[in-house]
């Protein structure tokens, strides 16, 4: 059962005829890796020195420190790696017995995997990443790669390896070193310092502000969720809350209600009718007097216009045919006549009441 395990995994095709050759051949390369590494940092750091030297330069030699780090980092990173390779010579055969990764390998299998993924550089060491992806499988390699929780990669690898750009401590630490190893004075000490102590002190006042003004907006939100709160009615059963409910949503029926007719009322403005009036001040209009024994008449709403319109014709229609039919009684009216104006006649009411809603004519 566990042969056809590995024969689905693809973890059977590990040979130690073939993987150690290939072992040796990295280790082989790690050396001609290293070579090259440490000539570029000594010269590299012979350009520091130079820089040093002269007299407006250092700045430019804070600079130059950085890629001496760079290449200091990747030096350390081969020596861990070529101690990784050693050791799995030594453990090559607990591997081939092992189906999954041993404790005492765990460490250097991560780190080559690591390593692996960020040194483009080194063919061989690509080859032992397949070998060892086929063999602990798919899920190790990739909990090693992308540093997943219980990795077992050493923090030192992954700090070297990092593409961050090195502190200004770390760079001011080697300048300082190889500023002494040469006998020169660091003119950049002094300048540097400032300017980091104006960085902080401004960084600091920033981020004091920014904090000043979240709380100011985080206490503002507060008051009003406070005070929405406290404006809350407390309510003692669901019975009570549905009451409390139904009244609230019948005042708002209301006043949406008297919120139209107002707004209808006020279409139909009287001040629109008086401005008329003054328009047309060549043709003046009779003012009409009511008797004292007269009966108040109510306000006709904007929605009766139209009725009470008919029912004027309909009354004028009826009176007509009242004064015809009547023997020779007269309708009492009163006329005030005032400067300029013509006359109109005026209904007695109290002689013929009518009513506008049920569009009868009344009398005597």
């Amino acid at each position: 059962m566990g042969k056809k395990l590995d024969a689905l995994l693809g973890r059977n095709n590990f040979r130690i005829d073939k993987f150690k050759p290939t072992v040796n051949l990295a280790i082989s390369r790690l050396a001609v890796l290293k070579n090259q590494r440490n000539t570029r940092l000594r010269q590299g750091r012979s350009d520091v020195v130079q820089l040093l030297q002269l007299p407006d330069h250092h700045k430019r030699a804070l600079l130059r420190v950085e890629h001496v780090i760079k290449e200091q980092n990747m030096v350390d990173v081969y020596d861990e790696i070529e101690g990784y390779l050693y050791l799995l010579i030594e453990r090559i055969h607990l591997i081939a017995q092992e189906r999954e990764c041993p404790d005492e390998l765990q460490e250097a299998a991560s780190g080559i995997l690591f390593a692996a993924s960020r040194c483009g550089d080194f063919p061989e060491i690509q080859e032992i990443r397949a070998v060892l992806t086929s063999r602990f499988g798919k899920e190790f390699a990739s909990r090693a790669i992308e540093l997943r929780n219980n990795c077992k990669v050493d923090p030192k690898i992954v700090t070297k390896l990092s593409t961050r750009m090195p502190s200004l401590e770390s760079r001011m630490k080697l300048l300082k070193e190889i500023a002494s190893e040469n006998n020169i004075s660091l003119e950049l000490e002094q300048v540097s310092s400032t300017k980091d102590e104006e960085q902080v002190t401004n960084e600091e006042k920033k981020n004091q502000h920014k904090y000043e003004k979240k709380e100011e907006d985080n206490e503002g939100k507060s008051d009003e969720f406070s005070d929405s709160f406290k404006d809350r009615k407390k309510y003692k059963d669901v019975a009570d809350a549905a009451q409390a409910a139904f009244e609230s949503a019948a005042y708002a029926a209301d006043a949406a209600r008297a919120a139209v007719e107002l707004s209808r009322f006020q279409s139909h403005d009287p001040r629109d009718d008086d401005d008329d009036d003054g328009d047309n001040s060549s043709s003046p209009q009779p003012r009409k007097v009511v008797n004292e024994h007269d009966h108040s008449v109510k306000a006709v709403s904007p929605l009766e216009g139209e009725e009470s319109s008919k029912n004027a014709e309909e009354l004028e229609k009826a009176r007509d045919f009242s004064n015809s039919n009547s023997d020779g009684d007269s309708v009492d009216q009163e006329i005030v006549l005032e400067s300029n104006m013509q006359s109109t006649p005026f209904i007695d009411l109290e002689k013929m009441p009518f009513s506008v809603r049920t569009r009868r004519v009344q009398g005597y």
